[in-house]
């Protein structure tokens, strides 16, 4: 140890460390996986003692999140300690690489320039440039075992995709051969799926590839005790976000940003930390706390702009960290498909946003819709085949969602519009509105104008366009007062000279409908607007109405600009015509031209060649 005292002070210096701030760090990160599919956390997930030997040397959050609920947005948002919507790194995958908010860089640099050899096996997948010096080595083959001195602390990371949304992309004749180790006749589905042989199959493996992940951290954890440094590392392992079936990676659900978190805490190292080991804590945590968290164990400085609070170490109690109760998620582009929602969890109170709440959830996403289940229930969608609960995916939802988790843990039914919940409801609504506008958030631009004029400083661009940001949010949230209460302001706003608030008040317009039928003179110039998205939003009101028919408008847009971002948006308003048959307004490949990159995948969904081997007829039997 006094050896390794000296070789960080060779680093470090002038500041002196001392052996109890010099813990190493393992990262071990299962993709794709939220804390519904591991028993240790829930009843109805698979056996993990490995993981949960690590639990009972250490301590079981049981109330952690991700943040956002899909990998680059996730891993990017770890990996700075900030808010994607802040720093612009919110969109998955990114559009543009944002450029490091100034004064931060990514929290595995602090710990290399203090001396830590840093290494990742291998997943980056950030929306942000990395930040110099991150990385020692970064690759498949990248292990502490190649730091220059065994006195060297070390930071690992291993993210396993064993447990990732392309093990359930399996094919029909998979699903007929192939046997699972979980019965499907005894899993648990969520109330939200249908009960169907194939969506018990798909737990089942799901439930099967958690136990792979389980046998992973074993193999790890058994390499750093061959290696004699079990009891000088602290062992993280956590889901780099929730899913990965169907409404949960992707989605900002429970399912979709409740991880799991274990941390093993070194039995030469249990002076840091104010827990005791076998404990569980039912504090919120976040991973805009992770960095900041391990910054603080290894004794180093929080840079004072990184969003997060350490919940490990030097200035924590277990007492302060079990009363926090509160977290913030966000989630916007997914590939080619659009949403943005906000969250704000109190306790067991979870409240969420919806920006454009007509698009329903189950919206097609290529790489989402390879998955057998997910066809599968679309399929019974339109043969109308679901009961009230399991429609709500492919339906529009309403502005504002209201759950109490204590009952409704699945998010099944919104108490928005109940009276008794009212009070809660604004209160919640209060603070998620103030939460954006500190912030503040980048998304009420459209993302190109953030691709156009934000990336190489986005959080600098928030901050000179803060009041304008806070007005928008204002004009946004007109949708969720009574549409007569509404209709001055939105009149005012739809003939506003700033092309975002007639942007944004086309959205409300929209999301009222029939409602605000009365306003749709006003919107009809604004199909000719000179901001291509306003067009676009004014044939998403006018289109939903039957007042015009929304694809000459999206055509248009579409093919008179090779910006890939502004063919996003549009295609993204196209997808909701072709799919609503209530409008039927269905498009065809061929009305666009010269569509390359990610919004090709739109004109491969309209040709219906997305799919490589379309789904055919199959069988009901029963599986072991």
């Amino acid at each position: 140890m006094i050896c390794r005292l000296f070789f960080v002070a060779l680093f470090a210096a002038p500041v002196p460390l001392t052996a109890a701030e010099m813990p190493n760090f393992v990262f071990i990160v299962s993709e794709d996986n939220s804390k519904h599919y591991l028993k240790l956390f829930d009843e109805g997930g698979a056996e993990t003692p490995h993981i949960a030997l690590l639990a009972k040397n250490g301590v079981k959050f049981t109330r952690a999140f991700s943040n956002t609920p899909v990998c680059s947005t996730a891993r990017t948002t770890l990996a700075t300690g900030c808010y994607g919507p802040r720093i612009g790194t919110q969109f998955h995958r990114r559009s543009k690489m944002a450029e490091m908010p100034q004064g931060i860089r990514m929290f595995q640099a602090y710990l290399r320039d203090a001396g830590y050899y840093t290494t990742n096996q291998s997943k980056k997948d950030y929306n942000a440039i990395e930040s110099k010096g991150t990385w020692d080595a970064s690759s498949s083959k990248a292990t502490w075992r190649n730091r220059p001195s065994a006195a060297q602390p070390f930071f690992h990371m291993q993210s396993h995709p064993e447990s990732h949304e392309s093990r359930l992309h399996f094919s029909e004749d998979s699903y007929h051969k192939d046997e699972t180790d979980h019965d499907p006749s005894q899993v648990d589905l969520q109330p939200y799926f249908p009960d169907t042989p194939l969506f018990r199959y798909t737990r089942a493996r799901y439930l099967d590839c958690i136990q792979t992940i389980d046998n992973i951290v074993e193999a790890t954890v058994a390499k750093l005790e061959e290696d004699g440094v079990l009891e000088d590392t602290f062992i993280f392992y956590f889901g780099d976000h929730g899913g990965v079936m169907p409404r949960g990676k992707g989605y900002a659900y429970e399912s979709g940003l409740h991880i799991p978190l274990v941390v093993r805490i070194p039995g030469n190292f249990k002076h840091l930390v104010d827990a005791e080991r076998g404990t569980e804590n039912p504090g919120f945590v976040s991973f805009i706390d992770f960095g900041p968290t391990v910054l603080n164990l290894a004794g180093l400085e929080v840079p004072s702009d990184m969003d997060g609070t350490p919940f490990l170490g030097k200035g924590t109690t277990v007492k302060e960290v079990s009363q926090r109760d509160t977290s913030f998620g966000y989630a916007d582009r997914f590939d080619e498909k659009y949403e943005q929602i906000r969250t704000l969890r109190i306790g067991n109170w979870k409240y969420m946003r919806s920006f454009q709440p007509y698009y329903p959830d189950g919206m097609q996403n290529n790489y989402r819709y390879k998955q057998l289940a997910f066809r599968e229930w679309r399929e019974l969608f339109n043969k109308g085949e679901l009961n009230q609960a399991q429609i709500q995916f492919f339906q529009p939802k309403s502005a504002e969602l209201l759950f109490d988790l204590s009952i409704d843990p699945h998010e099944i039914k919104n108490l928005a519009d109940e009276p008794a919940h009212r009070p809660r409801l604004v209160a919640m609504r209060k603070e998620l509105t103030k939460k954006l506008k500190d912030l503040p958030d980048l998304s009420m631009y459209p993302e190109n104008v953030l691709y156009d004029s934000a990336m190489n400083n986005p959080v600098k661009y928030g901050q000179e366009n803060k009041e304008q940001i806070g007005k928008l949010i204002d004009t946004a949230n007109l949708m969720l007062e009574p549409f007569h209460e509404a209709q001055t302001d939105l009149s005012e706003a739809l003939a506003s000279k700033d092309p975002y608030q007639r942007y944004w008040a086309a959205t409300a317009c929209a999301y009222f409908g029939e409602e605000a039928s009365e306003l749709s003179d006003l919107a009809m110039p604004l199909l000719d607007d000179e901001n291509p998205m306003v067009r676009v939003r004014a044939a998403e009101f006018l289109g939903r109405i039957g007042k015009v028919d929304p694809r000459a408008t999206i055509i248009s847009v579409v093919n008179s600009t090779d910006h890939p971002v502004e063919q996003l948006i549009a295609l993204n308003s196209a997808a909701y015509f072709h799919e609503n048959i209530k409008t039927a307004f269905p498009f065809d490949a061929t009305d666009f031209n010269g569509v390359k990159g990610d919004p090709a995948r739109r004109i491969q969904y309209f040709a219906n060649v997305w799919l490589n081997n379309p789904r055919g007829s199959r069988s009901r039997q029963k599986k072991k």
